[in-house]
């Protein structure tokens, strides 16, 4: 390739996992707007706009990444982006049935695009740069990318919702992803997209008991803060997905080519993947409650909201730097183990907040830390799991840790909301609202302050075990 050609590839590539985060940006930010449209204010309701994209964005990555393998990274990457413009534009024009169920089916469906998109992604930095130091500085490039495109989503969804009109946000974000998967046909060099002359076969089976398991236990919990617990179908659906699952773990077992090879996840890589759970489960709790006080308590536009965000950006870059330094210089249990703690501080700090402060206050400090637990995690899980799985499988490590990171936050949602909705009295008052966000931080505090416990006993087994032990990363 020749640099002009090297550059629009990395880019067209690279952006997928800013298009990523943006999606997600820019339904949160003007949230209020949105569901005011849509004629709800239930806290459960509105937390189904982001715990829809997340779970279908955790649920699909391991069965596109084996697509990708069958089909050719290139074809199901661009597909990718095509599938991530369509759905957008459906979620622009739910508007006009104005049925928030409408909103919340495009928004699963959307998450279907990044799903396709990351793994394959990561599988065509992999194909097109040896190991070196260049293609480390792809996959940094890559990964800062995640902060910048929640800002970017953030700022975009709140100008079309307060400027002009909400719908636009998304009509325009599907433009884009269509003109990137036309683009993405034309910059990957055409030798990226030869198939593979021994594709592997794919577990129909397990991938049916697989989404059908993950969905419903999902749609469980984050149905519950609205029906509670106490509904039979609520109950129910929790059951019937564990069956799911239960009968995906068997399946898997016996599979020729499974989607998930039960037999090589380790004591190790499950402890990683419990951590990278936990850790981002906190997060997904933290950057929804976060946006929701800012808006209602400190009663800030959604613009204003998406400024104060801004931070973030610089804060993973300075978090990638850092990681890289880390990881070659500590135990990558270490670096876990400092994630965990980064997310622990952050959320409390947001926590006990009082509600009326200057921003520069404990809202920044806690806006300017949580990027370090995100950009310390994802890579140190990805490198414990890559280290602990034989060469074959070794594609595995990256999609296995997006799967968690995505399904967590979803499921969290669930669980805060339940709490918010458990503690309010549902008078309407600023004090009942801000109580039941308190709680919701609390919980989130719980599953940071688990995977802190957690990854400290994570590095002091590591330790023991193996001493101050550098990898070859």
């Amino acid at each position: 390739m020749s640099l002009p050609h090297e550059v629009l590839f990395i880019g067209v590539v690279a952006v997928s996992h800013l298009m990523t985060q943006a999606a997600l940006g820019q339904a949160l930010a003007p949230i209020d707007i949105i569901a005011g449209d849509f004629g709800t204010s239930n806290p459960g309701e509105m937390s189904w706009f982001i715990a829809g994209y997340s779970l279908t964005v955790g649920t699909f990555i391991l069965i596109s990444g084996r697509l990708g393998d069958i089909l050719g990274h290139k074809r199901v990457f661009a597909f990718g982006y095509a599938w991530f413009g369509v759905w957008s534009g459906f979620a622009g024009f739910s508007i006009y049935p104005g049925r928030q169920i409408f909103f919340d089916i495009c928004r699963a469906m959307q998450g279907i695009g990044p799903a396709l998109l990351m793994p394959n992604a990561l599988a065509l930095f992999g194909r097109a740069y040896p190991a070196g130091i260049k293609k480390n500085i792809v996959f940094s490039i890559f990964g800062a990318l995640a902060p910048a495109g929640f800002v970017i989503g953030a700022a975009s969804g709140s100008f079309f919702s307060q400027l002009v009109w909400w719908p636009w946000a998304f009509w325009s974000f599907g433009v884009t992803c269509l003109a990137l998967s036309l683009m993405t046909l034309l910059v990957i060099p055409r030798e990226l997209a030869a198939l593979p002359p021994n594709p592997p076969g794919f577990d129909v089976t397990g991938s049916i008991f697989g989404v059908f398991g993950l969905v419903l236990v999902n749609v469980a919990f984050n149905n519950a803060p609205m029906y509670g617990w106490a509904k039979e179908h609520v109950f129910f659906l929790l059951i019937i997905g564990l069956i799911c699952l239960g009968a995906f773990l068997i399946f898997e077992l016996r599979a020729e080519w499974p989607l998930l090879p039960i037999r090589v996840i380790n004591s190790t890589s499950a402890f990683a993947l419990g951590l990278v759970g936990l850790g981002w489960a906190a997060f997904g709790v933290w950057v929804f409650y976060t946006c929701r006080f800012l808006e209602i308590a400190r009663a800030e536009t959604p613009l204003t909201v998406a400024a104060q965000f801004s931070p973030a950006v610089i804060c993973g870059l300075l978090a990638a730097g850092l990681t890289g330094f880390l990881l070659t210089h500590a135990p990558v249990s270490f670096v876990m183990m400092m994630s965990m703690l980064a997310f622990f501080i952050g959320i409390t700090i947001m926590a006990v907040m009082p509600m009326h402060q200057v921003y520069w206050a404990q809202t920044f400090l806690s806006i300017i830390i949580m990027p370090f637990g995100m950009d310390m995690s994802f890579p140190a899980a990805t490198i414990i799991l890559s280290n602990a799985m034989p060469r074959e499988h070794q594609g595995l490590a990256a999609s296995l840790v997006n799967t968690v990171v995505n399904y967590s936050i979803s499921i969290a949602l669930g669980i805060a909301g339940t709490v918010e909705v458990s503690v309010s009295s549902h008078d309407g008052t600023m004090e009942d609202f801000v109580w039941g966000w308190r709680c919701a931080m609390y919980t989130a505090m719980g599953l940071a302050g688990a995977g802190t416990i957690l990854g400290t006993v994570f590095f002091t087994r590591s330790l023991v075990r193996e001493g101050w032990k550098v990898m070859d990363h």
